[in-house]
């Protein structure tokens, strides 16, 4: 039986599992080349508008065939060339004749190539500082929900002093607002490259406009300014520094790190049952053991956010290895480490924002973990409340800790439930506090002013944030996960 060729050739499981349509069409050859093409008449207008010999006739006819592009025949004739840039060119010329001496005029490849990718970048960072802001926004629900609920904190991974739930849910949030920040700065830091000719010098635009050196600028600016951007680097190499690539990479491997980190967290707090990500009624947690139900969603963020923090030292090798003004073994590198970067930042960002939406707590199970270890906790509170009905410390610390170690050696030693409370109710020496007992062992007392900062931190740091995504969140939807 045959096999379709859509299964005989290798595919990115970014693209056919994870990531958005959204986010491939802006890295597909459809989108890239058609940029290209809209970068060429940009050119030409500008071209024209400053006096070249330029027609709108071939302008028009350029603009009819932007977004027609015939892969096949660019993909024949780069076999022949050896170079991209001119293939399409090529291609293109045929498509529109009458444009074709004008076409490219004055520029280099990195015209097309680098314009392009800023282009991209931008409109890639313009796509994800939605969805950060989206996932912020569900957690915010999340934390406002279990503000006061407490729960056992960790250091060391071992049972520390209480906080709440959603007190761990704000520094989780307080990673992906300064995430949101960073990669908000790469958008308002990026400028476009502009018509810049082979070394950065604008030579050839100058000889074309016999040595007039205001009208390169003005080009250069009005290049800039029908590509959407505000103003262009000032300075060129060939390409617009790979230094760029390493802030928006180092930008997208800090939001894997917090990614990770908070999906490792909740891995930990699901092994405990206190915590899980939405789990679908037919959904399989194992092919043999018919019970489970793994955290795969954060499993998934994890792997995925690994990849994306492992993207950064590619941006930072190439920028480290371009020589003068440039070097083409970035070109390679780079065609997979931004693609790749942007995706997996997408797909780890629909993925989390669909955990955010569905996460389920079971206060239950979290009384019980707390009970286990809330004795040994308050016993620094039970001896202060002994003091103050005329206790000695001293004698009332020694009783203390001969309760908890036998207490302690119940639980290490027999697997037995952690009975300080019951061994304190037993002895005679506590009976002036044992109406005051529960309240010293009620767990809201020891959680501090966990509940308190919750609100201030939502009004003071997250309200902020999702103010400048209000008329984008109101069209965001639950999000259906494919696989």
């Amino acid at each position: 039986m045959e096999m379709s060729s859509d299964y005989e050739s290798y595919k990115s499981p970014l693209s056919s599992r994870y990531a958005s349509k959204e986010m491939q069409f802006l890295f597909s050859d459809q989108n890239k080349f058609s940029t290209w093409r809209q970068l060429w008449v940009w050119l030409a207008k500008a071209e024209h508008t400053l006096g070249l010999d330029i027609t709108e006739e071939q302008i028009a006819q350029m603009e009819l065939h932007i977004k027609d592009i015939d892969f096949v025949a660019a993909a024949a004739e780069e076999r022949l060339t050896r170079h991209d840039v001119m293939a399409h060119v090529h291609v293109f010329a045929k498509q529109c004749p009458a444009a074709a001496p004008v076409i490219h005029l004055g520029a280099t490849s990195c015209y097309v190539g680098d314009n392009t990718d800023l282009i991209v970048l931008r409109d890639a960072l313009q796509l994800l500082l939605p969805r950060v802001a989206s996932v912020v926004r569900q957690l915010k629900e999340f934390a406002e929900m279990y503000k006061a609920l407490p729960t056992l904190g960790f250091t060391h991974l071992q049972p520390a002093q209480l906080t709440t739930v959603g007190k761990r849910t704000c520094l989780w949030m307080q990673d992906l607002l300064m995430d949101e920040r960073a990669l908000r700065r790469c958008l308002e830091d990026l400028r476009f490259r502009g018509v810049k000719g082979t070394t950065g010098t604008q030579a050839s635009f100058l000889e074309l406009f016999n040595g007039d050196g205001q009208k390169v600028k003005q080009l250069d600016t009005l290049v800039t300014q029908l590509a959407g951007f505000s103003k262009p680097y000032a300075v060129t190499g060939q390409t617009y520094t790979r230094k760029v690539d390493v802030e928006v990479m180092a930008a997208l491997a800090s939001l894997g790190c917090t990614i990770h980190k908070m999906c490792t967290d909740l891995r930990i707090l699901a092994s405990r049952k206190e915590l899980e990500e939405p789990f679908e009624s037919t959904q399989i947690g194992s092919s043999a053991m018919a019970y489970k139900r793994n955290p795969m969603r954060s499993e998934r963020c994890c792997a995925l956010a690994r990849h994306l923090i492992t993207l950064f030292s590619n941006a930072a090798n190439t920028h480290a290895t371009q020589w003068m003004e440039r070097t083409l073994d970035d070109s390679a590198n780079r065609r997979l480490t931004l693609s790749e970067g942007f995706l997996a930042a997408d797909a780890v960002l629909l993925t989390l924002l669909n955990i955010s939406q569905g996460l389920v707590v079971y206060p239950r199970v979290i009384e019980r973990h707390i009970a286990q270890e809330l004795p040994f906790m308050s016993t620094e509170n039970i001896i202060m409340a002994m003091v103050k009905a005329g206790g000695d410390r001293q004698v009332c610390h020694e009783k203390i800790r001969v309760l908890s170690q036998e207490a302690g050696a119940q639980v290490k030693q027999y697997g037995k439930d952690n009975d300080l409370v019951d061994r304190v109710r037993n002895d005679s020496y506590f009976a002036p506090i044992l109406d005051k007992l529960d309240h010293i062992l009620d767990a809201s007392t020891f959680t501090g002013r966990a509940s308190e900062q919750v609100d201030e931190f939502l009004a003071e740091e997250v309200q902020p944030l999702l103010a400048r995504y209000t008329d984008v969140l109101k069209s965001v939807q639950n999000v259906q996960l494919n696989i």
